[in-house]
């Protein structure tokens, strides 16, 4: 795709018009503010806040210098050799006679990032072994603890229902549950599968937790331990796919059970997908020096970790062009943020919020010239997508896109008069516009447009069936955000978070707070669980995923501090993920 928000962008329409006299017209003033940029720090006389970021880490010249081998034919070739391979093993595996064997394959072929190579092939296997196991209590019976874990989890997340009655057989007299540990591992992953008021996987939960942890003081087999305090940190379940491949890759050899040709193919796959991500990565870094944004000395430059983000979302190779769009918006949400958080004055913030709404050009020239840009850069955007949608799937969604940013935008004012106000919300009054203002329904908004085949009236308008799922997997982004980022935004002078809101209201204490907002975590993970199994057959599962990877982004950016607002605790996780390739690849 071309360039999206590009200021040189030939796609900017004026007034709804697509002359060429409007489009030059228009071309010109972005030219014009694009060499403004430079000045805006130097010639502002406002007294204003400052978050003080930390600068990026990663230079335009490093991210273009990123390179990897795995581009190559001879690789290519021996991925689809290992692929029959493993293929050829899934189809002949006996699921009837050894159902937990063929149920352990398909847990390692989606943790090591390769299922998506056969996902027929694990649909048909899922199938056979819920039809044959798991459709009917009588089939329970003969089965351990071990098995009706991991198929509990496997079938739940592939949108199979199954009770939570199947546990019930292994709770003793004094309510502990009964089996070993690694059934007890299973267990627990199990449990995060849970919906509303399932008080049987609620309580091994707690149990499994519990069991764990002390398991983990005394256990002699280090291996099993190191799977134990992994699982302990993050739950599967609340995993980006990515980072777990990356780190199960490494602990794979460790598994009882291992095979070495999955092992070579998922090293392999991991490094040619590395490979689209340098080159995707190079291009959003050269879109993002093209916008100077960058020179905006009061906002977060984070390119890279916005990058992550669409990864998480979807890091499969045909979702290029996804990607490329999904960066631009999260990169374009991380700089607005800021003005509304940091930099605007509440004036100019309404002016600009008012303009949005109108999503009128020709009234840009009240804004200050750093708002004219920011106005542009949505606006470009927003023509660019709708102009490529139009002319390749014969649909107009400019209305749909422009919402998005209105409703952004809307949320945000509403927390810059709170701040101007020194007021403090309820907790419900906080959280019914903090979903929105995290920034992640515009990004799931157009992660549904990029993954719909057939664009339509109909359904654009299908999306609002899935309303609740956003919304529960906005809220829990927005909480994990505030766990992890409240601290040091209080400590600039932003509005109170959830906890503090939550604090004020109930008279809490902040420990008292952190323990209410994580419990809250959990019961909204148990909603989304619960939407996800009643409408997600309704959507294509490519943007189902991408809506749950957005809440497990949430954990991992901001559990134990905020790796998307400083680098150096994001550091690693670049290295691993997009420039250094697995080793021991033949």
């Amino acid at each position: 795709m071309a360039s999206m928000c590009t200021f040189s962008s030939p796609f900017l329409l004026c007034n709804s018009s697509i002359s060429r006299t409007n489009i030059v017209a228009c071309n010109k003033q972005t030219s014009t503010l694009q060499a403004q940029v430079k000045n805006v720090a130097t010639i502002e006389t406002t007294n204003r806040r400052s978050a003080n970021y930390a600068p990026s880490l990663w230079s335009y010249d490093f991210v273009q210098s990123l390179s990897s081998k795995y581009k190559g034919d001879n690789y290519m070739a021996r991925s689809r050799a290992l692929k029959g391979v493993v293929r050829t093993m899934i189809l002949e595996a006996n699921g009837i006679e050894n159902p937990l064997s063929l149920l352990n394959l398909v847990d390692d072929l989606q943790r090591l990032g390769i299922s998506y190579h056969f996902l027929d092939e694990i649909s048909n296997v899922l199938e056979k072994i819920y039809l044959n196991f798991y459709k009917s209590p009588e089939k329970w019976t003969n089965m351990d603890l071990n098995l009706r874990s991991l198929g509990f989890r496997l079938l739940r997340q592939h949108g199979y229902h199954i009770p939570q009655e199947i546990f019930k057989d292994f709770i003793d007299v004094n309510g502990n549950f009964k089996g070993d540990i690694i059934s007890m591992l299973n267990l627990y992953e199990a449990t995060y599968h849970s919906v509303e008021e399932e008080s049987i996987l609620d309580d091994a939960r707690e149990f499994t937790t519990k069991y764990l942890k002390e398991t983990l003081e005394n256990i002699e087999d280090q291996n099993i331990a190191l799977f134990i305090s992994h699982a302990l940190v993050f739950p599967l379940h609340w995993m980006v796919p990515r980072v777990e491949t990356s780190w199960f890759i490494e602990v794979y050899p460790k598994k009882v059970g291992m095979n070495p040709t999955v092992l070579e193919f998922a090293k392999l796959d991991f490094n040619i997908l590395q490979a689209v991500h340098q080159e995707d990565m190079k291009k959003a870094s050269r879109w993002w020096k093209e916008t100077c944004w960058e020179k905006f000395g009061f906002a977060r430059d984070r390119l890279v970790e916005n990058f992550m983000w669409t990864v998480a979302e979807n890091y499969l190779p045909h979702f290029q062009t996804g990607r490329g769009v999904l960066t631009k918006v999260n990169a374009m949400i991380t700089t607005i943020d800021d003005v509304y958080d940091v930099y605007g004055t509440l004036p100019e913030l309404e002016l600009f919020t008012n303009i949005v709404n109108s999503w009128d050009i020709n009234a840009i020239d009240e804004l200050p010239d750093y708002l004219k840009i920011c106005f542009l850069a949505c606006y470009n955007a927003t023509n660019e997508l709708s102009y490529n949608t139009l002319t390749n799937k014969g649909f107009f969604v400019h209305p749909y896109l422009k919402k998005a940013w209105q409703d952004l935008c809307n949320s945000y004012i509403i927390e810059a008069k709170w701040f101007n106000d020194g007021y403090t919300p309820t907790f419900n009054e906080f959280i019914e516009n903090a979903y929105m203002s995290i920034g992640i329904a515009p990004i799931i908004r157009h992660a549904y447009l990029l993954t719909l085949t057939s664009v339509t009236e109909e359904a654009l308008q299908h999306i609002e069936r899935a309303e609740s799922m956003i919304r529960n997997a906005c809220l829990i982004v927005r909480l994990t955000n505030d766990m992890g980022t409240s601290s040091d935004e209080l400590e600039r002078g932003d509005i109170p978070k959830s906890i503090q809101c939550y604090m004020h209201e109930s008279g809490a204490t902040e420990v008292e707070a952190r323990a209410y907002i994580k419990q809250f975590i959990i019961e909204t993970w148990k909603k989304l669980n619960k939407e996800r199994q009643e409408i997600g057959s309704e959507f294509s599962q490519e943007f189902v995923d991408c809506v749950i990877n957005l809440p497990r982004m949430g954990h991992f950016m901001y559990t134990d501090g905020d790796k998307h607002g400083k680098p150096d605790m994001f550091k690693p996780y670049v290295f691993s993920l997009f420039v250094n390739p697995i080793q021991g690849v033949p």
